[in-house]
């Protein structure tokens, strides 16, 4: 492979960017996360120092009732100052929440922005060069696997949420009354349409349902950071591997504290934004659009734990899909990625997901995750397999058949390359089938060792392992900022 340049495209500088924004927790990151560590460190103290208040408050009403006439003013006094004092309180604590709300409301934007186009075909391609970039930019090999897929997790969950809701709704599978009144009429054969045919109402829309889906995708595990939760996941004397499986005793006692510490971060860490403006009018309308957008923020979480056939598929078949794809335990195996929808499956059956919506979301992303690196057989020019494989990476939502992705070659002629026009790479020509596989172990192992020494970085340390390879890593070959462009050019305009 060509030497590594260490630089990337600015749109990958973005979503690394993006990433540490949400869970970073490096000293220079402003992120959700460390807002999310800072509020649950600091609420005990808030909480004893408000009742310590309100308390005083008690007192000094207690006390104006039985003083003596000369008294009462200085009494009246005391009981003012101790309203003011809780007065500056809480005002002080409103604006450390909207403040938290302006910054997490800033990045659920930026998310949006990045993955939503001007048409469904825009948003479908702005969409794989998120996720493919999420999973490209994630670890496949050494200690920091676990670490990295937890910080990643939350924007790829958030960006599949989006479109599900989006397939969902095309095929008038969801309805739910939130949702219902923001589609302004639009029939689910044309929802594809919608930004075309009223992007005033297309715009509301997305402020407030899409708004929603992505805060409760981005809140959905904030919980887990909060002290108690970090107790059972690290240990009392916090050495322990939070990444380590949990008894079913820890298991259990770790989603209660979890649900409940994310509820209150979302009610009183974020809660609903402040009007600024003048006019009644738009302030009541503002207020009742606040309030009905947390209360669904909050509905999908709910019902996100054990959703069933309800609203909370949105969450949970996109939860259970990121924790495997990007999986934070030591049973990590890249090559069995697309056995993902296999566990999918049997979720549903056992009733703790919907089918139905198992079904769509498996249309939406196929049986390949955005990034996986595909080992393929080549045909000649006479339509035949060749005695050899090259490497391609998944770049596209929505392949027409779901086994077989739409893929960016990235060697030719066992030559790495920049450029390329995608390909569907079928099921016969698949590595990852064993029956495709079968077909090439026919080559002599003399002639697969040498194309491995020709295709591969790091021959020597897999010549003992992957002789005929059913995947590719990738990460290496992304890092190197000419091979970024596995999607359409337009995406790179910005870099001419």
């Amino acid at each position: 492979m060509a030497k590594k340049v260490l630089q990337d495209l600015i749109i990958t500088t973005q979503i690394k960017g993006l990433l540490n924004k949400i869970y970073g927790l490096a000293p220079s990151d402003d992120s959700i996360l460390k807002r999310a560590i800072e509020f649950y460190e600091l609420q005990p103290a808030r909480e004893t120092r408000q009742r310590e208040l309100e308390s005083n408050i008690i007192e000094q009403k207690a006390k104006l009732e039985v003083a003596q006439t000369s008294k009462v003013k200085n009494r009246q006094i005391a009981l003012e100052h101790a309203q003011l004092e809780l007065e500056e309180f809480k005002q002080e604590f409103s604006a450390e929440r909207f403040d938290r709300h302006r910054h997490f409301l800033e990045i659920v934007h930026e998310i949006i922005g990045l993955t939503e186009g001007d048409s469904a075909e825009d948003t479908i391609r702005k969409s794989s060069l998120v996720l493919g970039t999420i999973q490209l930019l994630s670890p496949t090999e050494g200690s920091k696997i676990a670490e990295k897929n937890e910080q990643h997790k939350p924007l790829y969950k958030a960006v599949l949420c989006l479109r599900l809701l989006d397939d969902l709704l095309t095929q008038e599978q969801l309805n739910d009354e939130f949702i219902n009144q923001y589609l302004n009429d639009i029939p689910a054969e044309r929802y594809q349409d919608f930004i075309e045919i009223n992007p005033a109402a297309h715009k509301y829309f997305c402020e407030q349902v899409k708004v929603a889906v992505v805060s409760a995708a981005l809140a959905q595990d904030i919980g887990n950071f909060h002290p108690e939760a970090r107790e059972i996941l690290c240990g009392k004397n916090g050495k322990e591997d939070p990444y380590r499986t949990l008894d079913i005793e820890q298991r259990k006692a770790l989603l209660q504290v979890s649900f409940r510490e994310t509820m209150k971060y979302v009610n009183e860490g974020i809660g609903t934004l402040n009007y600024i403006g003048n006019s009644k009018e738009d302030r009541d309308r503002f207020v009742k659009d606040e309030k009905a957008k947390l209360m669904f923020v909050k509905k999908l979480l709910k019902r996100g734990v054990n959703p069933q056939n309800s609203i909370g598929n949105l969450l949970k078949v996109p939860q259970i899909y990121a924790s495997i794809v990007l999986s934070t335990k030591d049973s990590y195996n890249y090559k069995v990625i697309p056995k993902v929808f296999s566990v999918l499956n049997t979720n549903a059956e056992r009733g703790a997901c919907s089918q139905r919506v198992v079904d769509s979301f498996y249309k939406v992303v196929g049986m390949f995750p955005q990034g996986y690196g595909v080992t393929y057989i080549p045909k000649a020019s006479d339509g035949n397999d060749m005695d050899t494989y090259e490497y391609a990476i998944v770049c596209s939502l929505y392949p027409e058949n779901p086994e077989e992705p739409i893929c960016r070659p990235a060697t030719r002629g066992l030559t790495f390359i920049s450029h390329g026009q995608n390909t569907v790479i079928e099921t016969t020509s698949n590595l990852h089938f064993t029956q495709t596989a079968k077909r090439l172990a026919r080559v002599s192992k003399k002639r697969l060792l040498e194309i491995l020494e020709v295709i591969s970085s790091n021959y020597e340390e897999r010549r003992e392992l992957d002789v005929l390879p059913r995947c590719w890593l990738p990460n290496d070959y992304f890092s190197i900022k000419n091979h970024q462009k596995l999607w359409n050019r337009s995406v790179y305009e910005q870099e001419r």
